[in-house]
């Protein structure tokens, strides 16, 4: 068994859980500088880490790379909550889910040169990226110029991040370029206090931390951040030539975003309901069969 693949199956599992929350805190779209400052702010927690991995600074090489992938994450989280204050959140999604393993692909080739993927390892990744496809797709309006540029840019930045993350664990071990890396999205983050609406947006008494959001709010983050740690580790393990194997698998955690929304809905409608369609029911059917056979073509 591909021990980065039972890692970012569980990392997927609770960005899942992270997304549940997100839905139930943002009752309508989000302030893309308020919710990538709290975010980004909460990063900071990975210091606490620390004292159990050992103090070192990183090198004067690897230095301004950890401070370029820290601005390229933000960057691409602010553009993502960008579209989805204008656009539709399964639209959005499904752009960015679709297009981040083919960047991955291609930026991986540039930075690290021809990878070794095999051709059962190709096919599988076909099947993995249609099964994430059919799975968080909706149907919805036409592509407009504008959300095609934000969507694709935001994608471009994720994509980025996952390289630059592989760069900077080649060069050093996990957990220093990690903390290092989320200790920077805390510091980059904290430039959103010198905007005059990003300020006023961040302590809105109705605001991300007011008392009914807080619970929730803390709990999105917490599996936001275990599962960022898990990702990051599924990125540190896998070889190269697998890094766009490991995004298209995203397809999963629709899957048990799917599921846990199901729970939701019949056994405590108060909480969250939405309507599940037999159409929907056959699309996750679908997409659970081509992921399913990629993982078999992985596995086996």
């Amino acid at each position: 068994m591909l021990t980065w693949l039972f890692v970012i199956i569980l990392a997927y599992l609770f960005f899942s859980l992270a997304y549940l929350g997100d839905k139930l805190v943002l009752s309508g779209p989000p302030k893309p500088a308020s919710y990538t400052f709290f975010v980004g702010i909460f990063s900071v927690v990975m210091a606490l880490l620390l004292p159990f991995v050992g103090f070192a600074l990183p090198s004067s090489a690897l230095l301004p790379w950890i401070i370029i992938t820290a601005i390229v994450y933000v960057t691409g989280l602010y553009s993502m909550f960008c579209a989805l204050e204008k656009f539709d959140v399964s639209k959005v999604m499904t752009t960015i889910g679709a297009t981040q393993p083919i960047f991955i692909f291609v930026l991986g080739w540039l930075f690290f040169g021809s990878g070794t993927m095999g051709k059962t390892n190709i096919f599988a990744f076909v099947l993995l990226l249609l099964g994430s496809v059919i799975s968080s797709f909706e149907k919805s309006r036409k592509a407009t110029g504008e959300y095609l540029k934000i969507t694709i840019f935001s994608s471009l930045m994720f994509s980025l991040d996952y390289i630059l993350q592989k760069n900077i664990y080649t060069n050093a071990d996990f957990w220093h370029g990690f903390i290092w890396i989320r200790l920077f999205v805390f510091l980059i983050a904290l430039f959103f206090l010198f905007s005059k609406k990003a300020r006023k947006d961040i302590f809105a008494k109705r605001g991300v931390l007011d008392k009914k959001n807080r619970i929730v709010f803390f709990f999105s983050q917490t599996s936001g951040g275990i599962a960022n740690v898990l990702q990051s580790f599924a990125i540190f393990l896998a070889p190269v030539a697998f890094l766009p194997i490991l995004n298209s698998l995203r397809g999963i955690q629709y899957i048990f975003l799917f599921l846990i929304v199901l729970f939701f809905s019949v056994f405590l409608p108060k909480i969250l309901k939405e309507e599940i369609s037999g159409k929907i029911i056959l699309q996750k059917i679908v997409s659970i069969i081509l992921i399913a056979a990629g993982l078999a073509f992985l596995v086996f």
